[in-house]
C-alpha cells in the first residue's frame, strides 16, 4: 500500500494519501488545505480518487475537500453528528477569520460513517471506529491488516486532542481513547492529525494523560 503525509494548510494539519498499488485506488484523509497540491501529487503517483475520508469537521481537517474533489473527483465522508450544526459552527469561525477560503457544506457531504462501518478501496481494507470527544461525530480510521490506525485529533504522540471547542467533551474523549484505541494492539501505529507518528503501546505507557504514572 502506498501511504504518504503531506502537511497542509494554517494549522499543520496531516493530510494522509493511502493508495492501493494494483488497482490504482486511493484515499485521502483530512484534506485541511492545498487541494490542489493533494490533487498534483495523487496525479505523479498515478492514483484515482475514490474517497475523501474525514475524521471530523474542524475546518483545519475539512478546508480543502470540496477544491480536492472538484479537481480530482472521490465522494466526501463524514459522520452525520458532525454535519450540523457543528460543521456551520467551525465553518462560521473560518469564514469569519478566512474568508478568502471556501469550506464545504453539510449538503456536499456525500455519504455518511457510522462505528463499524466496512469500507473498501482496492486492496485497502478500512474500519470505521466512533471516537468523539473532540467532537460529537469524530472518527478513527482503523486499517487491522496493516496494523495502522489514523486517529484525527483524538490522541497525539504525548497528548490529547483540545475539547473546549464546539461539542467538545473531556470525558468522552478519555473514554473513546480506552474504550476503543487502546482495544486495538499495543503495535499499532497511530497517525495522528497533527504532530509526529506514535504507536498505542507507546501511548499506553507514556501519554501523561493515561499512563498508570500519572494515576
Amino acid at each position: 500500500m502506498i501511504l504518504e503525509r503531506l502537511i497542509v494548510g494554517m494549522l499543520q494539519t496531516n493530510c494522509y494519501l493511502l493508495g492501493d498499488e494494483e488497482s490504482r485506488r486511493a484515499v485521502v484523509i483530512d484534506p485541511g488545505g492545498e487541494g490542489k497540491r493533494i490533487c498534483s501529487r495523487l496525479v505523479e503517483l498515478g492514483l484515482e480518487l475514490s474517497a475523501i475520508l474525514v475524521t471530523h469537521a474542524h475546518f483545519d481537517h475539512t478546508m480543502a475537500a470540496w477544491t480536492l474533489k472538484k479537481s480530482c473527483g472521490g465522494e466526501i465522508y463524514l459522520n452525520s453528528a458532525d454535519k450540523r450544526p457543528l460543521i456551520e459552527v467551525i465553518f462560521g469561525l473560518a469564514a469569519r477569520f478566512f474568508p478568502e477560503i471556501r469550506p464545504i457544506s453539510p449538503d456536499e457531504v456525500d455519504r455518511t460513517l457510522a462505528h463499524g462501518d466496512q469500507l473498501q478501496f482496492g486492496a485497502i481494507h478500512i474500519e470505521v471506529l466512533s471516537t468523539p470527544g473532540h467532537t460529537p461525530g469524530h472518527v478513527s480510521f482503523y486499517l487491522k491488516d496493516q496494523e495502522k490506525v489514523f486517529s484525527g485529533d483524538l490522541i497525539f504522540a504525548g497528548s490529547i486532542g483540545r475539547t473546549d471547542l464546539a461539542g467538545g467533551s473531556l470525558q468522552q474523549l478519555m473514554d473513546s481513547v480506552r474504550s476503543t484505541l487502546f482495544q486495538l494492539p499495543d503495535e499499532t501505529v497511530i497517525y495522528p492529525g497533527h504532530g509526529p507518528g506514535t504507536t498505542v503501546g507507546r501511548e499506553k505507557l507514556y501519554n501523561p494523560f493515561f499512563s498508570r504514572a500519572s494515576e
